[in-house]
């Protein structure tokens, strides 16, 4: 259940007496909590007492804001964010009923996807640095994509998996042959406004049958990024993708690149989850390295 002393906490900063506590099931990472107060209002936290928790709770605060900023595409809205002094670090949220998805769902959210990522940069990167799961992730400023996607996203991961013995030196020398490759392999696009971590679990329908985005790794990334993530893991509906091209067209070659895009979320995958995905990271770099 939830602690006291951050129970305590979070009813100074609400003014609100909690009357009850229902565990929310669903994160890998923290636990989760659906709080209702006497007078029946709800709210949504996260809570985890990790060092590295606060930092996290962080810079999913910053995300959150950076994308509901946009104002294209719904975010919950932050309400604290913090740490209790004997180390419950929280994250403090609108609570989001959920809804059905209705027939015009993934029309709009591919849509609203696409003015999302509108939203550009003068570089690729991010302000902070953040996290994509429990792994950090470094978001410092490039003025090119080949190179922010190289040195802030493979290389990190890939020497991270190569330590804990997963791969080897040929997959080194593949994966600095891929990323030669990159300037020409990805469409030369302005930096986009991503989510950064976009598959089915990162969302939720609301009552009105509007997609909220959550849980984001955001940066100003490539835009075929997301898209790549949404596919990973079974995709989304077809009527999703038809109005984020009518929107805003890919160039052609999207279906054959997409897996450059989808080795850094497989390579996370790989560091978070262990060796299952092992076998998926090789055949990207043999076909591309």
């Amino acid at each position: 259940m939830l602690p006291t002393t951050l129970q305590n906490h979070l009813e100074t900063i609400l003014k609100a007496r909690i009357a009850e506590v229902r565990p929310i099931s669903g994160g890998d990472i923290h636990r989760a909590f659906r709080l209702t107060a006497t007078d029946g209002r709800e709210w949504f936290v996260k809570t985890n007492n990790t060092a590295q928790a606060p930092t996290m709770f962080k810079t999913e605060a910053q995300g959150l804001a950076l994308l509901g900023a946009s104002q294209v595409i719904r975010t919950p809205k932050i309400l604290g964010q913090g740490c209790t002094d004997d180390g419950h670090a929280y994250l403090l949220l609108e609570y989001i009923a959920p809804g059905y998805k209705n027939r015009l769902f993934w029309e709009n959210f591919g849509r609203a996807l696409s003015n999302l990522h509108g939203n550009t940069s003068a570089q690729f990167g991010f302000a902070h640095n953040n996290f994509i799961g429990s792994l950090p992730q470094s978001n410092t400023r490039h003025p090119s994509w080949e190179a922010f996607y190289a040195e802030e996203r493979l290389w990190p991961q890939m020497l991270l998996a190569c330590e804990k013995g997963y791969f080897d030196k040929n997959s080194e020398t593949q994966l600095d042959h891929l990323c030669r490759k990159i300037a020409w392999l990805c469409p030369k696009e302005s930096p986009a406004l991503t989510h950064g971590d976009l598959w089915s679990g990162n969302f939720i329908c609301d009552t009105s049958g509007q997609a909220v985005l959550i849980d984001p790794a955001a940066a100003f990334t490539h835009r075929e990024m997301d898209l790549a993530m949404s596919r990973l893991f079974g995709g989304f509906d077809a009527a999703f993708y038809n109005a984020y091209e009518e929107s805003w067209p890919l160039e052609s070659g999207f279906e054959k690149r997409m897996e450059v895009y989808q080795l850094y979320y497989l390579l996370v995958h790989v560091n978070l989850f262990g060796g299952g995905y092992v076998e998926q990271v090789r055949g990207i770099l043999k076909r591309w390295g």
